[in-house]
């Protein structure tokens, strides 16, 4: 992103394994904070309750969903240099801004229909408050994303810019064991910034009506999916 993982990858002489080892820790902490990524998890949280445990578990099954499909996309690279047809790349990228652009439409569908109104209540001995739609019943709870939606909003997101960032960590390298080596140590931290990235989102959600947050998160969610979409398919540039 604007040039910061070629920076990165300078330091690493694709020989010295702690020089390897910092490069790709560092390339995956870097990697959670694109764009893209940053648009996708401000939809996946806002459907939930946002409690630091929730966000957690999110982010860290759209960490390991992305994780696996960067490990999986880049083992080819390392052992044949077979990389992805342009055009497979562009097609993942635009499906990433539907991707997108489709969590934040449902974001403001739900938003529409009322899904995010806080009401606090008892349910035995203790009052809590609650995001509750306005159906007939009073506590019935509107549907979060799951962690397995989660894993595999992370699996087709990995397609996409990952095998890029991936391809500039392992030209550097000298030795297949340890590109592969280093490969899974990108896909590891990426999972675990993920991870954090999700977690510190909801903690600061946390406590805010997601009723007035979510048109603007939504509107500018889908704005960013269709943007990336169509700059995938050079009729915008693409910046990302």
């Amino acid at each position: 992103m604007f040039g910061l993982d070629d920076y990165l990858t300078s330091f690493s002489d694709g020989t010295t394994l702690v020089l390897v080892i910092a490069v790709a820790i560092l390339l995956g902490l870097r990697h959670a904070t694109d764009p893209d990524h940053l648009a996708a998890v401000t939809t996946l949280l806002a459907s939930t309750e946002r409690r630091a445990r929730d966000a957690a578990t999110l982010g860290a099954a759209w960490g390991a969903g992305h994780a696996l499909t960067l490990f999986t996309v880049g083992v080819p690279i390392v052992l044949y240099r077979a990389y992805l047809p342009e055009t497979v790349q562009r097609g993942a990228e635009t499906a990433i801004g539907f991707l997108i652009a489709g969590l934040a439409v449902w974001l403001l569908v739900r938003w529409r229909r009322g899904a995010f109104h806080t009401h606090a209540h008892s349910h035995t001995d203790h009052s809590h408050a609650h995001l509750h739609s306005h159906s007939t019943d009073p506590h019935e709870h509107p549907r979060t994303r799951t962690p397995l939606g989660a894993f595999a909003v992370g699996l087709l997101h990995g397609i996409g810019g990952s095998a890029g960032v991936g391809i500039l960590l392992v030209s550097t390298i000298d030795g297949t064991a340890l590109a592969i080596g280093a490969l899974g140590i990108l896909a590891a931290f990426t999972a675990v910034s993920m991870t954090l990235l999700t977690t510190g989102v909801g903690l600061t959600l946390a406590g805010r009506s997601i009723g007035r947050l979510a048109p603007a998160l939504g509107a500018a969610s889908l704005t960013f999916g269709l943007c990336y979409a169509l700059g995938a398919q050079n009729l915008l540039p693409y910046y990302f």
